[in-house]
């Protein structure tokens, strides 16, 4: 790969695994992930970057592969003791994952840029390719539901996801600016992907900012491959709520209902071999899909997918 190298947007979990593979095929310095912040909160005095830190921990190999989400060889001794104290628990901070919060919370208060910090965390992990977040200032994604708005970590893990989603309010309802350093990667690269996360509240609050949406169309209007892997694989999520969203919004979750979210921006939507029946709703949308596995096991899966994504360019 040649030119400005990868560009990759991606949310947690499900977005981290494809990270990875990326990683391993790519250069270090060929690859930028954009990460959505749209989860962030401050808890306990400390502020969380659940989707920043999923990907840090992962393309570091330290995340608990198990659940998908915090650090491997995890101890729960603060949350016990906070538990007989009587204070709140419903959101785990393991003992080893708590540090990362602190040194973010410390830094941050002592007037670094949340893109510095992470990028010192993650420098400080042996991690070689840039982990973006999305923006600097705070922009929380709010979930609507029938009986009000409700915080993203209040809806995702202290109730959850069980509320019924009726709509989305992004950036808190503010508009907001890509930082500098997301602006640049994606000024010429060789190839954007998006990564098989949530549509709703992983990507969009990265395609919501001021002029990255239409960033995306010019560049694939101008031959620049955009990518998007679906998170839909045989009219479900391979994790989290993605399918329960998409019904209660009145759609049924399908590769056409995803292609439906990005096709006046993608080149491709990259659709698992499952869905290989439903090349043609996504093509009538004037977007390519090639057929491949995207359900990422496995770390060979993840590289796997991570080459054929990478030989669409």
């Amino acid at each position: 790969m040649s030119g400005g190298g990868i560009t990759y947007l991606s949310g947690g979990v499900g977005g981290a695994k494809l990270a990875l593979g990326l990683a391993r095929v790519l250069p270090p310095g060929d690859l930028a992930i954009i990460a959505n912040t749209g989860d962030d909160f401050d808890h306990l005095g400390l502020r969380i970057c659940p989707d920043i830190d999923t990907l840090v921990y992962t393309l570091s190999e330290r995340a608990n592969l198990a659940q998908g989400w915090g650090r491997q060889d995890e101890s729960d001794g603060f949350m016990t003791a906070m538990r007989e104290l009587g204070g709140p628990d419903w959101f785990f901070l393991g003992d080893r994952d708590l540090a990362m919060h602190v040194e973010r919370t410390r830094r941050m208060r002592s007037g670094e840029r949340l893109t510095e910090v992470t990028a010192a965390l993650a420098g400080a992990l042996g991690i070689g390719p840039r982990i973006l977040p999305m923006t600097d200032t705070v922009a929380p994604t709010i979930i609507e539901t029938a009986d009000g708005p409700v915080a993203f970590q209040d809806y995702f893990v202290r109730l959850r996801a069980a509320p019924a989603v009726t709509g989305f309010t992004l950036h808190g309802g503010a508009p907001q600016i890509p930082t500098a350093e997301v602006t640049a990667a994606l000024e010429n690269p060789t190839m954007v992907v998006i990564g098989p996360s949530n549509p709703f509240i992983s990507i969009d609050p990265i395609l919501h900012l001021t002029g990255l949406r239409d960033r995306l169309r010019t560049l694939r209007d101008g031959g620049t491959p955009v990518v998007a892997v679906s998170p839909i694989v045989g009219g479900d999520a391979i994790k989290g709520p993605t399918a329960k969203m998409f019904r209660e919004l009145g759609t049924d979750p399908s590769v056409a209902a995803v292609a439906g979210r990005y096709h006046d921006i993608v080149s491709h939507l990259v659709l698992d071999t499952a869905d290989a029946g439903s090349v043609g709703t996504v093509t009538a949308l004037g977007v390519q899909a090639p057929v491949t596995p995207t359900v990422m096991r496995t770390v060979e899966d993840r590289i796997a997918l991570a080459r054929q994504v990478l030989a669409l360019g």
